[in-house]
């Protein structure tokens, strides 16, 4: 199997680990993806679309108490699959990650903020969807390499009438720190611009190229799609930049802007589209103390961070159709553009 071509991973920010769990039958078509964080994380979070699921978001915010998360979970199974994040709790609270509730130190609770995406009866059997078990296996599969396309949270992913899946990418700003992102891609909007046949948002990637006749073929798709299915594309963007919970969450806004520029329409009553930010603080580059007392970086570095999240949320969308191969629901993309396709029709992974 050829390795997908990479424009870089979440996991390029140092400490993060991303793992998938997911089950392909006859009867199952869906899965999770928990991204687990260093200590000492700190996140925020964007809601966008009209028809979220979603859980532990309220505690993001800037006046809350809990300074800190140890993961993100982003799944399968619409409002049913927040059932998940009862397994990467678990995983978490057995080594003791978590906010601490107690003297002892095993006395704590694991912050781990979840969004989902809605995919249920997509394999024919409504009631097959994660559950706890499905989070603990994500966990103890979290790796700093792992696979995109329709794996983890976009097994059940479609676009505008193609397999969705997940896609990530990063980049590094001018002032040497590093902001990446994953996006599960599940959206009412199309990817691609039915004009060209070409994503909407290229980016870093090689456009792909098609011949006129599945030129027409994927026209014929994209017209013929559903516009009012429940869908949802969720994700998170992050760096190793020292943000507050503040600026996290404004660059989980920001990012949504990329969402936007790659999928379209976005942010419709039917999509719950969700965006969570996390800063680990990890980055060696430091600045002098700044004369804005509501920041600790320079405006100018700040918004070079806001810019670089939704350029990477943007491709970490297109890439999540590019990367994706069908796997027994709607045809992919590859299907129609061989040039991104690999031997084998199996996911990518990321090196």
């Amino acid at each position: 199997m050829n390795v997908v071509p990479s424009l870089g991973s979440l996991c390029d920010v140092t400490g993060i680990r991303v793992g998938h769990h997911q089950r392909v039958s006859s009867a199952w078509r869906t899965g999770t993806t928990v991204v687990l964080l260093p200590p000492g994380t700190r996140g925020g979070v964007s809601v966008r679309g009209a028809a979220p699921g979603t859980r532990e978001t309220d505690l993001l915010g800037p006046d809350t108490l809990v300074p800190h998360v140890d993961a993100i979970c982003l799944t399968g199974g619409s409002a049913f699959g927040l059932d998940a994040v009862a397994g990467v709790m678990k995983f978490l609270a057995e080594q003791s990650r978590g906010f601490k509730v107690g003297d002892r130190h095993n006395w704590v609770v694991p912050i781990v903020p979840a969004a989902v995406i809605f995919d249920l009866g997509r394999s024919g059997h409504f009631d097959n969807r994660p559950d706890a078990d499905f989070g603990a296996r994500a966990c103890r599969k979290a790796r700093p390499r792992f696979d995109v396309g329709a794996v983890g949270a976009g097994t059940g992913a479609r676009a505008g009438g193609l397999q969705g899946g997940v896609g990530t990418a990063s980049t590094i700003t001018a002032d040497g720190y590093t902001v990446a992102a994953l996006a599960v891609v599940n959206s009412v909007g199309s990817p691609i611009d039915p004009d060209t046949g070409l994503p909407w948002h290229i980016g870093r990637w090689t456009a792909p190229s098609l011949s006129s006749t599945r030129l027409r073929r994927l026209r014929d798709l994209l017209v013929s799609a559903p516009g009012s299915s429940l869908n949802t594309t969720i994700g998170l963007v992050a760096t190793d930049a020292p943000l507050n919970k503040a600026q996290c969450g404004k660059m989980a806004d920001v990012a949504h802007d990329g969402l936007a520029r790659a999928i379209r329409p976005a942010h419709s009553m039917n999509d719950g589209d969700c965006v969570f930010a996390v800063a680990t603080g990890t980055s060696p580059t430091t600045f002098p103390a700044s004369t804005n007392p509501s920041t600790d970086l320079p405006i100018g570095a700040v918004n070079r961070l806001l810019t670089a999240a939704a350029d990477v949320f943007a491709e970490s969308c297109t890439g999540a159709i590019l990367t994706a191969t069908s796997i027994g629901g709607p045809p992919a993309y590859q299907d129609f553009a061989r040039k991104q396709s690999r031997p084998g029709g199996g996911p990518g992974t990321l090196h």
